[in-house]
């Protein structure tokens, strides 16, 4: 685990990390714009546990805990499930824009991270903090395109930094936990973005 995590603050002196990061979750906010609210939310994702209202509502709250912790703050009650507005668009747009907003603050990775839903003990680096929000919205942003039938595209800057920060998350069985961020790995040609999907568990061709 510590080497995996120095890989991300590594990663954070070769790229813009924080710049990178930016432009994945505006492409999120871009895929989560074409999703009607009074006919998608009750829509199969990627993710087995979720329609796409709990997918969303995922979405926002780890939005507002990364917020949260940017600013300091430490407690659970931060990373709440929120309920969705009549706007589920717009409340997206909201806590992404706020969120980039504090991370785009020149200090961002020189904070230190409480991340109570990974460890109440550990603190993470900036660094290590943007790098798993980063690979989560590269991921978010596809399961969201393909609940609407839909694809996403990602620069590739953004899609080699994800893969670093990707070949980084632990195997093992945590992966196989209720409520586990990632599946386990399945075997897929590499390259782009299907190789990312397939190393965090996702089936590139999904629904099939």
């Amino acid at each position: 685990m510590t080497s995996a995590l120095s890989t991300l603050d590594e990663l954070a002196t070769t790229v813009d990390l924080v710049a990178l990061h930016g432009v994945a979750v505006r492409t999120s906010i871009d895929v989560v714009s074409r999703v009607d609210a009074t006919t998608d939310l009750g829509r199969l994702t990627p993710c087995p546990a979720w329609t796409l209202y709990g997918l969303l509502a995922h979405m926002i709250t780890q939005h507002h805990g990364f917020t949260a912790s940017a600013r300091g703050a430490t407690s659970l009650s931060d990373w709440l499930t929120v309920r969705l507005e009549p706007d589920p668009v717009g409340q997206y747009r909201t806590a992404a824009e706020s969120l980039l907003a504090e991370f785009a603050r020149d200090d961002v990775l020189g904070r230190a991270f409480v991340l109570p839903e990974l460890s109440t003990t550990q603190q993470f680096t900036g660094a290590q903090a943007v790098s798993f929000h980063l690979i989560d919205y590269v991921v978010h942003a596809w399961d969201v395109a393909r609940a609407l039938g839909t694809t996403v595209t990602f620069d590739p800057d953004v899609l080699d930094a994800a893969l670093v920060v990707a070949r980084s998350v632990p195997q093992g069985p945590a992966r196989t936990r209720p409520g586990a961020a990632f599946g386990p790995a399945i075997a897929w040609p590499a390259g782009g973005l299907d190789e990312i999907l397939a190393m965090l568990g996702r089936a590139p061709n999904w629904p099939q």
